[in-house]
């Protein structure tokens, strides 16, 4: 497995497992994370992940995020995913594009 797909998978493992260190050890202490459609940056840095991503894992318990298809290039891992437990009662599909840089995930586009 290259660097970047091990850093999709393992961010994917421990989001599934709302374990919010675990999760954000994947990820550079200045990353930031975009709305693919409007290029607006949503978040930067582990502090707004940590308060956004840890209070979702914890009122959201059936949050669970499956891989549909996963495409690699080098430091780019793409990734097609169906989540449930967002929304009550509705699959969003996602795609997020993680860029890798130092073997950690330094930027993110999300798409909906």
């Amino acid at each position: 497995m290259i660097p970047s797909e091990r850093q999709a998978q393992a961010q994917l493992d421990a989001y599934n497992a709302h374990d919010i260190d675990a999760f954000l050890a994947c990820y550079h202490d200045e990353v930031e994370i975009f709305d693919l459609h409007s290029g607006e940056r949503t978040m930067q840095g582990k502090p707004a992940m940590r308060e956004r991503y840890g209070r979702m894992f914890a009122d959201l318990p059936d949050l669970h995020a499956t891989v549909v298809q996963r495409i690699v290039c080098g430091a780019t891992a793409v990734d097609h995913e169906r989540v449930t437990g967002l929304v009550p009662n509705e699959t969003i599909e996602v795609i997020a594009t993680y860029q890798i840089e130092d073997g950690l995930i330094r930027r993110v586009w999300f798409a909906k």
